[in-house]
């Protein structure tokens, strides 16, 4: 028996367009002092990293394919990463072999470090009602006269459009960065594709205020203020109300940070096929004499930000919705000296009217670092074979 462990050290999110890196153990566990104990091969070891498609058949159309049996014979050597697993491999890099003919003696271990680009021209990861795209890394390996075995280490992508192509070899030497020299500074410090992300990252999310006036067929009721409209995730989104400039008292509003999912007309079950909606946090509180206030909504590190593909869109919004009174709501004013208790009881009916409205915002992605720690992937897997 010879057990495989793979690891990422670095954690299991990765930007797309960034160099993903991988330790492969290679172990005989049983010990030189054991009877039975003698060496073991295995014939050779490949990866590659593979994305996954899933689509719901209640509400996508994908185009008809032939059929293809997915059995691969035990003296067949050639590595297919989405073997055994449902939907279509959509994407997937040109193997790399780790070894041939590979003798471990008993207690012997040998590591093995696979390195790929992450694919730039592929979806994010996503989870959705519709669709779903999965990455993997798949080490295939086999002995002699044997099946391959298959071991798959799920990870997760995150796309920011607009990530340039590494500017040079993935293979190629690079001298750590000197922060004294001018050379390095404008050179290939710059040329990191995880610093050039981080960079972009911080320009989109710069602060500009956006005011809106929030009214309704019976006039205004309130100047909402949101401070920018473009962010990342962990970010709180952060916006006011002003309620003293309003004509109509506002009794109750919320706010929901929810993700569209539209599927692309080509692809639909059904013509004029809804959106699917997801809700991801809310803020709800009662305002009745409120001058001002404001909400806080954090935006998970576990969802996915907007994009685009053939087949799916995803976007982002706020929801607002608003429960205001058809007549003015008098306030009871306390006197600071007077000298009897007094009880104030709301009213007992009221007559409201009720109205939504929908800001679009954009998610970007953040430091792939921050998603790792509440990821559902542990970028380590391990298999016996």
């Amino acid at each position: 028996m010879i057990e495989v462990v793979a690891s990422m050290a670095r954690g299991p999110v990765f930007l797309a367009g960034e160099v993903m890196e991988c330790l492969i153990t290679f172990t005989n566990p049983i010990s030189h002092l054991s009877t039975s104990a003698s060496s073991e091969m295995l014939a050779w070891a490949s990866a590659q990293i593979h994305c996954q498609f899933h689509a719901s058949e209640s509400r996508v159309a994908l185009p008809v394919q032939g059929t293809k049996q997915d059995v691969q014979a035990e003296s067949d050597t050639v590595l297919i990463p989405s073997r055994g697993e449902g939907g279509q491999c959509m994407l997937d890099t040109p193997p790399k072999i780790l070894f041939c003919d590979l003798r471990l003696d008993p207690g012997e271990s040998r590591t093995y470090s696979y390195s790929e680009v992450v694919p730039n021209d592929g979806p994010p990861s996503f989870r959705g009602q519709s669709v779903k795209y999965v990455y993997k890394l798949t080490i295939g390996c086999q002995r002699v006269s044997s099946p391959i075995k298959l071991l798959r280490v799920p990870f997760r992508v995150l796309v920011l459009h607009g990530m340039p192509e590494p500017p040079f070899p993935q293979d190629e030497e690079v001298a750590p960065s000197n922060p004294f020299l001018e050379e390095e500074e404008g050179g290939r410090r710059d040329d990191r594709p995880l610093e050039r992300a981080l960079d972009m990252l911080t320009i989109t999310s710069r602060r500009c205020p956006h005011l809106f006036n929030i009214t309704n067929m019976r006039g205004k009721v309130a100047k909402f203020c949101i401070f920018k409209t473009v962010y990342r995730l962990g970010e709180d989104i952060i916006g006011t109300f002003d309620f003293s400039e309003g004509d109509i008292p506002c009794i109750q509003y919320s706010v929901s940070l929810q993700s569209e999912e539209e599927i692309q007309q080509g692809y639909q079950r059904r013509p004029g096929q809804s959106i699917s909606v997801t809700g991801h946090g809310r803020h709800l509180e009662s305002c009745l004499h409120t001058a001002s206030t404001h909400f806080s909504l954090p935006v998970p590190l576990n969802v996915t930000p907007g994009f685009s593909t053939d087949i799916v869109t995803l976007r982002w919004r706020l929801h607002f919705e608003f429960v205001t009174s058809r007549e003015p709501m008098e306030s009871h004013n306390v006197l600071q000296n007077q000298p009897e208790v007094t009880v104030w009881t709301g009213a007992e009916h009221v007559d409201v009217d009720t109205f939504s409205w929908d800001l679009p915002i954009k998610v970007l992605p953040t430091n792939p670092a921050l998603t790792s720690y509440v990821s559902q992937f542990t970028g380590t897997n391990s298999i016996n074979i």
